[in-house]
């Protein structure tokens, strides 16, 4: 799939890969020699050409388009990469087939057209982004240890310098059998699925696992503040760390979010964008950057002028203080609980969101009976809970402010 001519094509991408490690090791010498580095660009440029007028645009999803499948798509994350597809249950055969093929014998082709696009993909989603940089300024200041600092797209540099056989053996170690997790919902079955799988996927060697991460983010004995200069308007983000998924608190930090923010009547956007009305938005949300190691709860907001940002940022503290010294009604407690418990079922509603939960689960939880135990812990927090974990943990020692300071176009603040 995907070329007119492998054979071809490989020799061609075999030259291209041993070409581009000359010129960034070229690049990387004391002195590079500039006419040195020309020629190869120039030879680069020539094999990248005829490489590419081999590939065959799209085969791969024309295939799936031709069997049937729709909503054929791929997302990474902090922590993992998802493939989704929806067909008819007639063609799972084709989809193992064409599946354990990918697994197995994956072609890098248009590596470097690529690299290109996630560069550019950078440059306007966090470079010129005032979120993007926020976003990334923020998790590098609350992480000093663990990998959750790093950005998911990679940083300018990691990208520009990766090579075909990095990744090649970054796919290897991570892209396996024994390392995914499949959920195949819809009218199925079972005993046919499984026969399917062991005999597409079961071939295929079995990789040494990857390395666990072993890195834990030390406790912070101090709040942690970070100022970002951009020429957009200001807004401001809140964090503290918290247990990852799997600790019973966690489950508490779904409760607190949800009462902080979910929907108008919710706690923040009711005092600080309804009545003191000195903020355009505000809200918060769990699991920054992921949720399988220890991460954070957010809170975000943006001042509505002329407010400031530590308005804002006084008003949102002081609402966290009440859940500490004040108990939530009976009433608000079962409120917030039986809607995660609708979001939860509408989650479930849909083939694809079942078998993104079950998966999810499976891979971050360990256990796909995460997800089935989830009401049982829910509806055992109680009011003590929220202010035992709000004492804890929202606290200013572990704290973590990112401030977007409005910079004028020729890099001064106004």
């Amino acid at each position: 799939l995907g070329t007119s001519d492998y054979e071809a094509e490989r020799v061609l991408l075999d030259e291209l890969d041993e070409l581009d490690i000359a010129i960034l090791r070229e690049r990387k010498a004391a002195t590079p020699d500039s006419e040195k580095l020309k020629r190869m660009q120039e030879r680069f440029a020539e094999l990248e050409t005829q490489a590419n007028a081999l590939a065959v645009q799209n085969e791969f999803g024309l295939l799936y388009d031709s069997h049937g499948a729709v909503g054929l798509n791929a997302s990474t994350s902090s922590e993992l990469t998802r493939y989704i597809v929806s067909l008819p249950a007639n063609r799972l055969p084709m989809w193992a087939v064409v599946e354990s093929d990918r697994m197995r014998n994956t072609v890098l082709r248009e590596f470097y057209k690529e690299k290109r696009v996630v560069l550019e993909e950078r440059r306007l989603r966090t470079d010129n982004s005032p979120s993007g940089r926020m976003f990334e300024a923020f998790a590098s200041t609350a992480f000093w240890a663990h990998p959750y600092r790093n950005p998911v797209i990679g940083w300018p540099t990691d990208i520009a310098n990766l090579t075909v056989t990095e990744t090649k053996a970054f796919f290897k170690k991570h892209y396996g059998p024994n390392n995914a997790v499949l959920a195949i919902v819809g009218d199925i079955h079972p005993p046919d699925i499984i026969a399917l799988i062991e005999a597409t996927f079961g071939p295929i060697p079995s990789q040494s696992p990857p390395p666990p991460v072993v890195t834990e983010e030390l406790p912070q004995n101090g709040e942690r503040r970070v100022n970002v200069g951009y020429d957009a308007e200001p807004f401001v983000m809140m964090g503290f760390h918290k247990p990852g998924v799997g600790h019973p608190d966690d489950d508490v930090f779904d409760v607190i979010d949800s009462i902080l923010s979910s929907g108008r009547t919710s706690r923040l956007h009711k005092q600080i964008v309804q009545k003191k009305q000195i903020a355009v938005r505000v809200g918060s949300f769990t699991g920054f950057p992921g949720n399988r190691f220890s991460n954070l709860l957010v809170i975000s907001a943006v001042p509505r002028a002329p407010h400031t940002t530590a308005e804002l940022e006084a008003a949102v503290y002081e609402e966290l203080d009440m859940l500490k010294t004040e108990p939530i009604t009976p009433r608000e407690l079962e409120k917030v609980i039986n809607n995660l418990d609708a979001y939860l079922v509408r989650s479930l509603q849909s083939n694809s969101g079942l078998a993104s939960q079950l998966t999810y689960f499976e891979a971050i939880a360990g256990d796909w009976n995460y997800l089935v135990e989830i009401r049982d812990r829910m509806a055992k927090i109680t009011q003590e809970d929220i202010q035992r974990v709000a004492n804890e943990y929202l606290v200013k020692k572990n704290r973590v402010v990112a401030t977007l300071i409005k910079e004028a176009k020729g890099g001064t603040t106004p």
